[in-house]
């Protein structure tokens, strides 16, 4: 994972009894962290890992999922913040699964993974 990270990946791992609640009857979690640096410096000035989606509407024209002022037109009536930063992507994170003793691609997306 350290040849990975940060990068376009996300990380199927077991849980562990220091996961909070929400994870209590789940047997894996998604890790992921992005080469963003803004959700970065959010989570290390929170001090904590961040909770997320992405935003996904089938049949909705793509500028509506990557355009900020689009965005914040559409969501912001439901949502907290809107953090513009800039035009984004509509590749998804390749997924890894790491449950068993080798990791297996479960889709591949933006991410090459280095071995």
């Amino acid at each position: 994972m350290k040849r990975n990270l940060p990068g376009p990946f996300t990380f199927i791992l077991p849980t562990t009894s220091s996961l909070p609640k929400i994870y209590k009857n789940k047997k894996t979690v998604g890790i992921r962290i992005p080469d963003n640096p803004i959700i970065r410096e959010i989570a290390r000035v929170l001090g904590n890992p961040v909770l997320s989606t992405s935003v996904k509407d089938e049949g909705e024209e793509v500028e509506y999922t990557t355009d900020p002022e689009l965005i914040h037109e559409k969501w912001s009536d439901i949502v907290d913040v809107v953090i513009d930063g800039g035009f984004g992507g509509i590749e998804p994170s390749t997924v890894v699964d790491c449950t068993s003793d080798e990791p297996e691609i479960v889709r591949q997306g933006k991410g090459v993974l280095n071995l």
